[in-house]
């Protein structure tokens, strides 16, 4: 695994959805080594984004979820790049509300293992937060993006259209807390956690959120 490193990147902008609007810092993840990379959640700024990918060669766009916060530059980043889109098919009507005249270019699907510099992604379809959301396990890196999933305190949100908390639940509890304990967490949005310090906390989410 000789140069593969995860660049990081805050971007701020507004989540809305439901009538509502929130100012939000995304974290935007690049997954690669010096020649060609992934970038995790296109959020806000495009040419923030291109100024951290520098000159290597983007092999795709992937979106956790499709909340117009974590897409909103994604159209704008691939034209730049041109690199595809990727989106799990089950957030294609969130996808819509952002982006009515841009089909994604391609379809996530769980277990599906993207390549980029000599290391694997595997997608875990991880629902509830969105229909369609996604959490990307890097093995070989010791570490799983999780978008708005799982965060360090608990999983995310479900309290607007198109998310519920038995679905999270259940996501969070089979797809994510079977990791290793050792795993990073590397979030939408906040801090990083691991999987060994939020898997004790299961029973108290599930109490909290009946």
């Amino acid at each position: 695994m000789t140069g593969i490193r995860i660049d990081h990147l805050i971007t701020s902008g507004t989540f809305s959805l439901d009538g509502g609007t929130w100012d939000v810092d995304n974290n935007v993840w690049i997954v690669g080594d010096d020649h060609e990379v992934v970038v995790i959640d296109a959020a806000h700024d495009a040419d923030a984004i291109a100024e951290a990918v520098g000159g290597r060669r983007v092999t795709a766009i992937v979106c956790t979820h499709a909340h117009d916060d974590h897409v909103n530059a994604a159209p704008a980043l691939a034209e730049r790049t041109g690199a595809p889109i990727l989106l799990h098919p089950d957030d294609r009507a969130l996808w819509q509300m952002t982006h009515p005249d841009r089909k994604p270019d391609g379809e996530l699907t769980d277990g599906q293992v993207l390549h980029v510099a000599g290391t694997g992604l595997t997608v875990l379809h991880t629902p509830g937060h969105a229909p369609g959301a996604v959490c990307l396990y890097a093995p070989d890196l010791e570490t799983v993006f999780t978008g708005d999933t799982l965060f360090r305190g608990g999983p995310g949100a479900t309290g607007r259209s198109f998310s519920d908390f038995a679905t999270i639940i259940e996501s969070v509890r089979d797809k994510l807390l079977t990791l290793p304990a050792s795993t990073t967490v590397r979030t939408g949005h906040g801090d990083s956690t691991t999987i060994g310090d939020e898997a004790p906390h299961l029973p108290e989410w599930v109490a909290r959120g009946h």
